[in-house]
């Protein structure tokens, strides 16, 4: 939660005001990661390990908002580092659910919802 209400705050400080949608978004993606890494592992993951996770991972987010809050995004420059951010956040957070699963050979099936959830967060960071 920390680290959500650091990226609330430097949003703020950027002028934009998100704080539902941060969090109306964060319950929906840890309850639908939740879900499917659990249809998709045998031995399953707790709702704590999930939350965790995907928490840590959010970091790269909070760097793009520090940015946000000094210059605009809304360009090439923009674009590349939401793109950077994205990737390095759903690689990690995929990286950690497989390990911790042992899904070795499923680790592109669990990012591509890792970074459509940190994509929107990149979206909300940018506009």
């Amino acid at each position: 939660w920390y680290q959500r209400r650091v990226r609330g705050t430097l949003l703020l400080l950027s002028g934009k005001i998100h704080f539902g949608y941060i969090y109306g978004v964060a319950l929906v993606g840890a309850v639908a990661m939740y879900t499917l890494l659990n249809l998709m592992s045998v031995n399953g993951v707790s709702a704590s390990v999930t939350v965790s996770v995907l928490g840590y991972c959010m970091l790269p987010m909070c760097f793009l908002a520090a940015v946000a809050a000094l210059l605009s995004l809304k360009g090439l420059v923009g674009i590349i580092l939401s793109v950077v951010t994205v990737s390095w956040a759903a690689f990690a957070s995929s990286k950690l659910f497989v390990s911790v699963l042992a899904m070795y050979d499923q680790q592109p099936l669990v990012a591509y919802p890792c970074a459509i959830m940190y994509g929107i967060f990149a979206v909300l960071t940018v506009f």
